[in-house]
Parts: structure tokens; C-alpha cells; sequence
């Protein structure tokens, strides 16, 4: 089954091809279906804000982006992060990508987590962090028509449960490394100083999001 709006599709190419084999073959199919979500929220947000923007790169960028959740490629002591960026970077070296298309894939997936940042930054990396934000946090959910929110869990199931699975992903992912955690230093920082300061909650945002 494929999927197209107006000129948003998947692209149509032999690396494409490569990087969809190799998440499926190597991905849960949570992830799986997670990652392709966010290429086409990431996709559908470029062509809404006119953005220029490769969808090669996007499509890779979305769908390496929890590589570094997946067993095979987690690290001891690295942020999950940068195992799914170098993940996408031998991968896209192997087959002769320019190091500054890898370069742009690599910090999409590093800061794909990292809000504040990435919307200022190229568009591949800003649209990777868009996608995310859609289908986790639900954050510009009524940005996309119910049509088209419809289609892409059609082709791609999200299913009644996945908030919940999603963050035993993540914990599944991180549990063996729990310094990598540390980021923020301004809350941190607030929390400390200001009595009155509430830490924001990611697993909060997500189950309380617009998305069922």
C-alpha cells in the first residue's frame, strides 16, 4: 500500500528502499511504524511552512532516529541519541553519501529530543524534531487534517496502547545507562533556587496529548 498528499510521498529510491528494509528487518514494529509517522508529520509540516528541504534525508533521519532504542544498537554509555545518529552515519558513509548530507542526518537524530534548538536549525533537522513532537507528543495535532492523521495510522498503525508502549521503549532503551539522562541544567538550576518552580513532565505531555 502507498501513501501520497499532493507532493509528499516517501521517496522513490534505492537508499530509500535500503533504509526502510533495515529499520523493518531491524526495528520493532513499533518503531518501525513510529519513525515512518514522523517522516510523513516531518514532510507534511515542511510543505505547510514552504520549506526547501530534501526528503532523502528527511526519510533518513526519521526513520534512524530510535535506532539507538533497539538492542543491536545500543550503546554502553552513550545517549540513545547518538547511537541512532551513528547508526545513520556509518549507514549513509557505506554507501557514499556527501559528509554534509550525514552531517545534517546525524544532528537531526541527536537533537531530535532536544526542544528549543532544532526549529532553528536546517530544515531536515527541524522537520525530523517536527515529526517527533506530531506523533509522541501530539503537539501540532491540529495542524494536520483528520484525513490525513487518518491515512498515515492507517498505513502506519499507532494502535490503543502506544503512548504506553512508547515510553517502556524508551525505558527499555536508557534503563542500563541512567547518567545519559542528565540534560537540562536550567531546570536544574530553577529547581534549586525557585521554591515555586514546577519541572515540566514528558510522560505527562504525552498521555494527556490530543492523540487517543
Amino acid at each position: 500500500m502507498s501513501l501520497a498528499f499532493d507532493n509528499v510521498s516517501v521517496p522513490d529510491s534505492a537508499l530509500a528502499r535500503q533504509i526502510t528494509e533495515l529499520v523493518r528487518d531491524t526495528a520493532s514494529p513499533l518503531l518501525f511504524h513510529h519513525s515512518s509517522r514522523v517522516y510523513w508529520f516531518g514532510a507534511l509540516a515542511g510543505q505547510r511552512r514552504q520549506l526547501n528541504f530534501d526528503r532523502e534525508l528527511l526519510y533518513a533521519g526519521a526513520m534512524f532516529h530510535d535506532m539507538g532504542l533497539v538492542p543491536a544498537h545500543r550503546s554502553p554509555d552513550q545517549r540513545f541519541e547518538v547511537d541512532g545518529a551513528n547508526v545513520a552515519r556509518d549507514f549513509l558513509r557505506a554507501r557514499g553519501i556527501d559528509e554534509a548530507d550525514i552531517t545534517l542526518v546525524w544532528n537531526a537524530i541527536a537533537l531530535h529530543t532536544t526542544p528549543g534548538i532544532p526549529e532553528h536549525m536546517h530544515p531536515v533537522v527541524a522537520l525530523v524534531t517536527a515529526g517527533v513532537e506530531m506523533d509522541v507528543l501530539g503537539l501540532t495535532h491540529a495542524e494536520y487534517p483528520a484525513a490525513q492523521r487518518e491515512a498515515i495510522v492507517s498505513l502506519h498503525p499507532r494502535g490503543p496502547d502506544f503512548k504506553e508502549q512508547i515510553l517502556q521503549a524508551f525505558h527499555d532503551g536508557i534503563c542500563h545507562k541512567p547518567h545519559t539522562t542528565f540534560g537540562n541544567v536550567k531546570a536544574d538550576v530553577l529547581a534549586d533556587k525557585d521554591p515555586h518552580f514546577h519541572r515540566g513532565n514528558f510522560c505527562s505531555v504525552i498521555r494527556g496529548s490530543a492523540w487517543a
